[in-house]
């Protein structure tokens, strides 16, 4: 099941967009542009429409875990901080511009402890 609307954040490259829940997921997305065909769709359904989903787990469980987000100074590159009591985690999420292909790059590294 989709997350509501306000727990999306969106990243894009002029030509498209990705939006990406609270919890690490791309749940909708059109390549390579606007109106192509969506590669992920979860966002009008549920996971079987498609998502990208990178999120840790907590004790081989989720969602044991609080995220936070915020855009990385004037740009488009959105940052996740996943914080349990083991660690911690950062997502990055950025589609690149100015190379004419519709990338999207996504960065996961764990900054404290395990998870």
């Amino acid at each position: 099941m989709a997350l509501p609307i306000a727990d999306y954040a969106l990243i894009g490259d002029r030509a498209t967009a990705a939006l990406i829940g609270t919890n690490g997921s791309i749940d909708w997305l059109c390549l390579p542009r606007f109106d192509s065909p969506a590669c992920f769709s979860a966002l009008l359904g549920s996971a079987e429409h498609g998502r990208w989903l990178l999120t840790p787990s907590v004790r081989g469980e989720e969602p044991g875990h609080r995220a936070v987000r915020r855009y990385l100074g004037a740009s488009t590159l959105l940052e996740t901080t996943f914080s349990s009591t083991d660690g911690q985690v950062e997502l990055l999420d950025l589609m690149p511009t100015g190379d004419e292909r519709a990338d999207v790059v996504r960065r996961l590294r764990c900054t404290k402890g395990r998870m």
